[in-house]
């Protein structure tokens, strides 16, 4: 499983003269066309041939040889009809290869070659998803589970047996009720544990936001318990029994009310992004005002449309980036390079400061602003303004 710390590595890499090419290979299975796959081959074969040409034109065809070879092996252990996607980030001057298995959810397989990673489709896949806690209870037992990219591993369950009652209810019925009540009190002891546990867990950080899955019934009583704070991070629940739901159906019941999540993250974001930018608050649209504030370091959240690329120039010596084609940069008068797709040099930046990437799939607002907007944490023209007056 890919984690925070890996996707940071790949953003910091970036190739410099002598290291070769960083090369971004990414497989999405599909059925295939007959039972030899050959289509695969064929496909990994002319991704490999076009690598081969790029670095050609770059003068660096030998340095990438080595990698392009070992990741079309790899490609060729592959098939379409496989449960899982896989990531290949490799650079040979650098002795830099790692192998990630995905999710199928790429938008295709491809394979680039420039100075950094190509990062586009893992941040569409990943979008702003974290880890989600999911839990199932019953009346004594709760199993913990961490969802992640489709993946459910468990964790150490909490289990509280209930006491046994004796084989009568005694004289008129009292041992009975007596026993009825002591079992009651222990149950609502399980849920007051439950409840501490998830609030540990939520402080610490094990995960932002979490899902419960029991009886209707079950969760009822387990609401009562739950502080506000904690309510603030639950999705939603789900009925399922404990001792008998496949564990498959419970990754996707959980999967669906993650999802259903952040498209309403999505929208909400997209809404202010808008809204704010209309009222000059703590929003900008357009390629080149998301530049300025990139730049500045104001942006806090950015709203991409699914299939946003724009060109801009990239400064080697500073790092500025700008939508108008310039030979020389602006901010210390060094070279610049054409970036064919600035979402190569935005998503690294993006990825290293913490800041939030969002996805919207054909929403016609943000394609009036250009396919791309920020939320901001400030506004340093404001903060500005501020200052002088007073």
């Amino acid at each position: 499983m890919i984690t925070r710390e890996d996707i940071r590595e790949l953003a910091l890499f970036q190739a410099r003269n002598g290291d070769g090419c960083a090369l971004s290979f990414y497989f999405q299975p599909h059925t295939p066309q007959d039972k030899s796959h050959r289509g695969e081959a064929i496909l990994a074969k002319d991704l490999v041939r076009e690598a081969l040409q790029q670095a050609e034109k770059e003068g660096k065809q030998e340095q990438v040889r080595q990698d392009l070879r070992r990741i079309l092996e790899v490609a060729g252990q592959l098939r379409g009809n496989q449960a899982k996607g896989k990531a290949i980030f490799a650079c040979g001057g650098r002795s830099f290869w790692r192998e990630f298995d995905l999710p199928a959810q790429l938008p295709s397989t491809c394979l680039t070659v420039n100075q950094r990673f190509h990062l586009k489709p893992l941040a569409q896949l990943l979008g702003s998803q974290s880890t989600l806690g999911v839990i199932l209870f019953d009346r004594r037992r709760a199993r913990f589970f961490d969802l992640r990219l489709d993946e459910l591993k468990e964790r150490e369950g909490l289990f509280s047996p209930l006491s046994r009652r004796g084989r009568g209810d005694g004289f008129a019925g009292y041992d009975g009720g007596h026993s009825e009540r002591r079992v009651q009190d222990e149950v609502l002891h399980h849920y007051k544990a439950l409840a501490a546990r998830l609030k540990t867990e939520s402080d610490k950080g094990l995960w932002q936001k979490f899902v419960l899955g029991g009886l209707e019934r079950n969760w009822k009583d387990l609401e009562a318990y739950l502080p506000s704070t904690l309510k603030q991070n639950l999705l939603g629940h789900f009925s399922v029994d404990l001792l008998t739901e496949p564990l498959e159906q419970v990754r996707a019941k959980a999967g669906r009310l993650m999802q259903q999540s952040l498209d309403l993250r999505r929208r909400d974001m997209l809404s202010q992004v808008l809204s704010r930018a209309k009222s000059n608050q703590r929003g900008v649209t357009g390629l080149r005002r998301v530049l300025s504030a990139l730049e500045m370091g104001e942006v806090q959240s950015l709203v991409l449309g699914e299939h946003y690329s724009a060109p801009a120039v990239e400064c080697g010596h500073c790092g500025h980036l700008d939508s108008r084609r310039m030979p020389q940069c602006p901010v210390c008068g060094q070279t610049t390079r054409e970036l064919q797709d600035v979402c190569e040099a935005i998503l690294p930046i993006a990825i290293r400061r913490d800041i939030e990437v969002l996805y919207v799939k054909d929403d016609p607002g943000l394609d009036q602003v250009g396919n791309i907007g920020a939320l901001l944490r400030y506004r340093s023209e404001h903060t500005r303004g501020a200052r002088a007056a007073s």
